[in-house]
């Protein structure tokens, strides 16, 4: 095969490019190989979100997440990722305490990895690690708004940005992380007419989550996209399947065929061969 046949990932850099095209940027969070390859020729970067403690492991929150699970999972997507960029979330305490800490966790994901670049929360507070991660070469994709990180500062999921004061902070969040370096910004759980007022002013993409339709792009947990949690949706959701009921019925399915003895049939098992032994 020729170098100019190879596939290539997107990169953060094109990301970024897509500011004022015109053209929405897509994503999708992904934790394992099956789902990336699903979601691959469909998005323009995927996301191995924190997330994936409360949609996989059961956590109540992201809290709980360690750098070690973030891994295997962003390894994971990455062998199932042939287009699109792939980003891995810092969890928790893996970046807050300094500069340099926050490097050395993010240089293990990217080396370990194989990704694209990081994603960390926070605005103003932020600032110097993300200038100091993308000067040393680590890219990094923000996160303002509601930060799920800092729930507990917060005292609550709320929509952010109803007073003066908050949406004054979070607006100086986008300024300062677009001026040390990230390539792009989520917004998250934000009042829709600050979401717009900034993604007007940045300069940099704008990734909305519960924002705005004029965000330059949108990005969504998947488990929650595609109705795997039926008792749950929050406001910003859109269920575009509904997948809960759908494997509960092929379990309940399954169970009533083995107790009838239905399954496994003929066609299911293997059966010697009449003139030698079984295969």
């Amino acid at each position: 095969m020729s170098a100019t046949t190879l596939k290539r990932r997107k990169t953060t850099g094109e990301i970024r490019a897509m500011k004022g095209t015109g053209r929405p940027i897509v994503s999708l969070t992904a934790y394992t190989t099956p789902i990336a390859k699903l979601f691959d020729p469909h998005v323009d970067f995927l996301l191995v979100g924190d997330s994936v403690g409360m949609v996989m492991y059961g956590f109540e929150s992201s809290l709980a997440v360690t750098l070690d699970m973030m891994i295997a999972h962003g390894a994971a997507v990455m062998r199932g990722a042939e287009k699109a960029c792939v980003i891995v979330d810092m969890p928790f305490a893996t970046y807050q305490e300094s500069p340099a800490q926050a490097f050395r966790n993010a240089a293990r994901v990217m080396v370990e990895t194989g990704c694209d670049g990081v994603k960390i929360e926070g605005g103003p507070e932020m600032a110097e690690t993300i200038r100091f991660l993308t000067e040393r070469g680590i890219p990094v994709l923000a996160h303002i708004g509601l930060t799920p990180q800092s729930i507990n500062a917060f005292g609550g999921y709320r929509a952010r940005g109803r007073s003066q004061a908050e949406a004054d902070h979070i607006m100086a969040g986008a300024r300062a992380v677009e001026e040390a370096g990230a390539f792009a910004v989520v917004i998250e759980g934000t009042l829709e007419p600050l979401a717009q007022a900034i993604t007007e002013a940045s300069g940099i993409p704008t990734i909305g989550i519960g924002a705005s339709v004029h965000c330059d792009g949108q990005v969504l947990v998947s488990d929650d996209m595609l109705g795997l949690f039926s008792d749950f949706k929050p406001r910003f959701v859109k269920h575009y399947a509904r997948l809960a009921p759908q494997i509960a019925e092929a379990a309940e399915s399954f169970a009533a065929d083995v107790r009838a003895r239905s399954f496994p049939a003929p066609e299911h098992t293997y059966q010697p061969k009449k003139d030698g032994p079984a295969t």
